[in-house]
């Protein structure tokens, strides 16, 4: 794939270009249409490329939970040391006397990640979480 800049025009509403705009400077100084759209763009491509089964993914799944939750933490230990090859890492962080956050790490086919996601957030315990995928950079 050539990374040379092709020009082309897009034709819309006055009003969605001016909510565009305003997007565009939300973004910042280094940022003008031609950059929101290509974010936007890969974007588009990272949600199709996760979606589609059998591909490699990352993924960041955030829990939060009561660490004084009946076995719960010796529970997360043994899903993650049994799914040891897909959670790359994890972080713990003490939210305050009782309630932790957790931000565990995963790479792998895209419906494992899922699962392994689904299991941790079925856990008895966890109060809430959301998993993040995002692909792996091969084909960006």
């Amino acid at each position: 794939m050539s990374n040379d800049l092709v020009r082309f025009s897009v034709a819309m509403p006055e009003g969605l270009l001016m909510e565009f705009d305003q997007l565009v400077a939300r973004r910042g100084l280094a940022k003008n249409r031609s950059e929101v759209v290509r974010d936007l763009v890969r974007d588009a491509l990272v949600e199709e490329e996760c979606a589609t089964p059998g591909g490699l993914v990352m993924g960041t799944l955030t829990i939060i939970y009561d660490h004084h939750s009946n076995d719960l933490q010796e529970k997360l230990h043994t899903i993650q040391h049994d799914y040891f090859d897909t959670i790359i890492s994890t972080m713990h962080v003490h939210v305050d006397e009782h309630m932790c956050l957790e931000v565990i790490v995963m790479r792998g086919e895209t419906g494992l990640v899922q699962s392994v996601a689904n299991l941790i957030l079925g856990t008895k315990g966890v109060k809430n979480g959301k998993l993040v995928l995002t692909t792996t950079g091969r084909f960006m």
